[in-house]
């Protein structure tokens, strides 16, 4: 029962992480959740000094707000003409830098860092259980995820043409009346609200993995409808390959979900029917075959 426990949690944060990588992929924001997951720093500490205690609520509160924060200030210096990938450095280095000298600072006699409060271990997901009553519903991680990916899936099925528009022409989304603003704010509180609920349970190495997961996706089709499908799909494949690979191996079961991932990937930037090297290499070949030499 462990074992599905573990499983199911795996497949539930790919299915989460993977339908609000999609969109994080063709914004060229792939990385982003790297960045959620070393500027959230601060935000614990923060929450510890408030409230005084290192319960999961409170240092999830504290992490959504941080979040939210490194968004903005992404955003802000995207707008400023600062690139995406050096805006994305700059604020999670800064976010980071500022939660370490708050540690050094209030925090010395505490065992408080990101390890022991915010990133979990996949393993551990059967023991962290919930009681109803004295009734037990099952792992918290499943809940956690579930709630985000429900909410997930809710908001981008109920806005999902304007999230499509957005991604791919924002300034038509904004001259046919679209909120572009509002939707990349909505959208990065669902990747805040879904990387949190995530880290606690499973770590960091498989919810940022899997927010990546979606480029799989992308070199095997040009259809965001089927490239949603396909990203929970290669991601829950993944998982579940993955799990008993590390099985076999005796290794990280988060970094051997990942690794079948990567593996994945790079069959599909060989292979793809679309955008394959190596089919384009075979169609180059026959396309040079095919032509008829001039004569002398």
């Amino acid at each position: 029962m462990n074992d599905l426990w573990i499983i199911l949690t795996a497949a539930l944060v790919a299915a989460a992480c993977s339908l609000v990588g999609c969109f994080l992929v063709l914004r060229k924001m792939a990385m982003i959740g790297d960045a959620i997951s070393h500027s959230v720093l601060p935000g614990i500490v923060i929450a510890f000094l408030i409230s005084g205690s290192r319960g999961s609520i409170f240092m999830l509160i504290g992490a959504a707000v941080i979040d939210l924060i490194t968004v903005f200030l992404i955003q802000l210096f995207q707008q400023r003409g600062v690139q995406t990938d050096a805006s994305v450095g700059v604020v999670f280095t800064a976010m980071f830098s500022i939660g370490v000298v708050l540690v050094s600072l209030y925090t010395r006699q505490i065992d408080l860092d990101l390890d022991c409060v915010l990133y979990g271990e996949i393993a551990y997901v059967p023991w962290n259980i919930i009681e109803v009553g004295g009734v037990n519903i099952g792992p918290k991680a499943i809940w956690a995820v579930g709630f985000a990916l429900l909410l997930s899936s809710v908001v981008i099925g109920l806005s999902y043409k304007q999230f499509k528009l957005c991604s791919f022409d924002p300034a038509l989304a904004a001259a046919v009346g679209i909120p572009v603003l509002l939707f990349h704010y909505l959208l990065m509180g669902l990747v805040s609200i879904t990387t949190v609920a995530s880290f606690e349970s499973v770590g960091a190495i498989l919810v940022v993995g899997m927010l990546i997961v979606p480029a799989t996706a992308y070199l095997l089709t040009e259809k965001l409808s089927v490239m949603l499908v396909l990203s929970v799909a290669v991601g829950v494949v993944s998982s579940i390959a993955g799990y008993f690979v590390a099985y076999l191996l005796d290794a990280s079961i988060a970094g051997c979900m990942i690794s079948v991932a990567g593996v994945m990937f790079v069959f599909a930037f060989l292979l793809s029917p679309t955008n394959g090297l190596i089919i384009r290499k075979i169609r180059q070949k026959r396309g040079l075959s095919g032509v008829i030499p001039e004569s002398v």
